[in-house]
C-alpha cells in the first residue's frame, strides 16, 4: 500500500527517480519535528543514498506548514529522546554534506534548529520569503548542534553569534540578504521554481563539479600547500573523466553535455 510505496519509512518519504534521490519529512502534524524513529531513519537513509552510485542529486523538503523544526522537544521533554540521537543526526548531516551529490533543499514555512542545521550542510538552499530560520536551542538550554561550526561560514562569526546566543529567528528574505539561503522562491510557485533551479544544478553536475563540492568542503580548514595538492589530484581526477571527455566533445559539437 502507500506505506509500502513510501519506502516503509514512517517520519519521511523517500523517492527515487532515476539519477535523483527526493526526500521529504513528513510529520506535518507537528512541523516535521524529529524523534528517535527519525534520527534512525534519516541516519539509515543517508547512508544507504551516499552508497548509491546512480544517485548523482539529492532534493530535501517537508510536508505541511514547515520544512522542519528539528529535535522533537515534545519526545525531549518526556525523556524519550536520548544522547544517541545528536550522534545520528550529526552524522547524517555530514553524509549528505561530503557525499558524491549534491544536495539542495526547498525551505517554506519554518526551518529551525535541526532544520536549519541540516539546510546548512546542504550544497544548494532555495527558500520562500516569509520561510522562518532560526537556531533556538539556547531556550532548551542545548547548544544548537554543528550549527555552531557552519553557521559563520556563511554569514560571518559576529551575526552567526548574535543568532545563536539570542535564537531569534529570521525571514527567508533576510536569510537571503546575509547569505544564509541562495536563491528565493514566489510563495505560490516555490515547487516549481525548485524543479527549475534542481535542473538547471543537473546540467552542470559533472564529476568535476562534485569534486569541486569536495575541495569547497576544507576550504577553511587546510593549509594552502595541502589544499594545493589536494586540488591537483582532483583536478586529475576530473580531466580522466568520462564527464570531461563528454564537455569536450559537447564542446567542439557545440551542444550541452550529456552527463553519465
Amino acid at each position: 500500500g502507500a506505506r509500502a510505496m513510501a519506502g516503509d519509512y514512517e517520519t519521511l518519504i523517500y523517492k527515487k527517480e532515476g539519477a535523483r534521490a527526493r526526500i521529504t519529512f513528513n510529520r506535518p502534524h507537528i512541523l516535521n519535528a524529529v524523534a528517535m524513529t527519525g534520527a534512525h531513519e534519516f541516519d539509515a537513509l543517508a547512508a544507504k543514498i551516499a552508497e548509491d552510485d546512480e544517485v548523482r542529486i539529492v532534493t530535501i523538503s517537508g510536508t505541511g506548514r514547515a520544512f522542519s523544526t528539528g529535535i522533537d522537544l515534545k519526545d525531549l521533554a518526556a525523556g524519550l529522546i536520548d544522547n544517541s540521537y545528536f550522534d545520528l543526526w550529526d552524522r547524517a548531516l555530514r553524509r549528505f554534506e561530503t557525499m558524491d551529490k549534491l544536495v539542495l533543499c526547498l525551505i517554506h514555512g519554518y526551518a529551525l534548529g535541526g532544520g536549519l542545521q541540516l539546510a546548512l550542510a546542504s550544497d544548494i538552499r532555495v527558500c520562500t520569503p516569509s520561510a522562518k530560520l532560526g537556531l533556538p536551542a539556547i531556550k532548551e538550554g542545548l547548544i544548537p548542534g554543528l550549527g555552531t561550526l557552519r553557521l559563520a561560514r556563511y554569514i560571518g562569526l559576529g551575526r552567526a553569534k548574535r543568532l545563536i546566543i539570542t535564537g531569534e529567528m529570521i525571514d527567508g528574505a533576510e536569510g537571503e540578504r546575509i547569505g544564509m539561503v541562495d536563491y528565493l522562491v514566489a510563495e505560490d510557485s516555490a515547487e516549481a521554481e525548485f524543479e527549475e533551479i534542481v535542473a538547471r544544478v543537473a546540467a552542470v553536475n559533472s564529476k568535476g563539479c562534485r569534486l569541486s563540492k569536495e575541495m569547497l568542503n576544507s576550504c577553511y580548514d587546510l593549509d594552502f600547500e595541502t589544499f594545493f595538492s589536494l586540488y591537483k589530484e582532483r583536478q586529475f581526477r576530473a580531466t580522466s573523466s568520462d564527464d570531461f571527455r563528454e564537455a569536450m566533445a559537447a564542446y567542439r559539437e557545440k551542444r550541452p553535455p550529456n552527463w553519465s
